[in-house]
């Protein structure tokens, strides 16, 4: 369904009936990374709302550069999103992106949020905790930063750069295949240069709140490329309410897809003891 916002139209899975979970996704992604979650918690008696950010698959890329999809502004998306379909309180799933997008809510509304699970994606002071090691991991950061120069190495050579980076995703040709609209790419790498300019990257010196008072979960897969077990594992010392830590073996980045029947036992066991 279509849900028209103040700022922008959003493409967004609504199903299911019961207690609200709220599943947000990443980059390159779009509300169809959590088919196989939302199939499983439908039948589990929950209500399921998917969106797809602003900037990314069939939902409106807004003018205005990088500062229209800083995380702010897709927090901003959801809350108003919530108020349309009269949602109070929700569980809530953030995976890559997503999560940061998830921490984002989960410090406006703390009192609405029953739990928050992240995926891949922890607090971003463990992140930088972590390290050379994590720096690593993270070049690509640096190269999304380059306005025309990540573009054009994304792009070359029918997306070879792309194609190598989503090596492991299961949807790769899908998800490519609506970057090719003017526009698109440059819309969705805004989300880095808005949310995680270098500064923000490896600067100790930024003070970062701890999560709210709020349970919450952090998954981390053993084959992620981007992302070291630290910036997941570390998270717990950077929440102020209950903490809970899970490895999903033999997967990648993108477990939700690859790995949906343990995705979806974690978050059920979860929800259910947070109900």
């Amino acid at each position: 369904m279509r849900v028209r916002l103040s700022e922008v139209e959003l493409d967004v899975e609504v199903s299911g009936e019961g207690p609200v979970v709220l599943l947000v996704h990443g980059f390159p992604d779009s509300h169809l990374l959590w088919r196989h979650q939302i199939a499983a918690l439908n039948a589990a008696g929950y209500r399921t709302v998917a969106p797809t950010l602003r900037g990314f698959g069939g939902s409106d890329r807004p003018e205005g550069g990088p500062e229209a999809y800083h995380p702010a502004k897709h927090v901003g998306d959801l809350l108003e999103l919530l108020a349309r379909l009269e949602v109070d309180r929700f569980h809530l799933v953030g995976h890559d992106w997503g999560s940061g997008v998830a921490q984002g809510i989960a410090h406006a509304v703390p009192d609405r949020v029953r739990s928050l699970s992240l995926l891949s994606v922890g607090h971003l002071a463990a992140y930088r905790e972590v390290g050379w090691e994590q720096r690593k991991l993270s070049w690509y950061m640096l190269l999304f930063q380059l306005p025309g120069v990540a573009e054009e190495w994304l792009r070359r050579d029918d997306f070879a750069g792309l194609r190598e980076m989503l090596t492991e995703h299961p949807d790769a040709e899908a998800v490519i295949e609506p970057l090719r609209a003017p526009g698109a790419l440059t819309a969705a790498l805004n989300i880095y240069r808005a949310g995680l300019p270098a500064e923000v990257q490896f600067a100790p010196e930024l003070p970062l709140p701890p999560l709210p008072a709020v349970p919450v979960m952090g998954v981390w897969s053993t084959g992620d490329r981007f992302l070291t077990e630290g910036s997941m594992a570390g998270t717990g010392a950077h929440v102020a309410g209950s903490w809970r830590y899970e490895r999903v073996e033999e997967a990648g980045h993108w477990f939700p897809l690859d790995r949906p029947e343990t995705v979806n036992g974690l978050l059920l066991s979860f929800f259910e003891k947070n109900a």
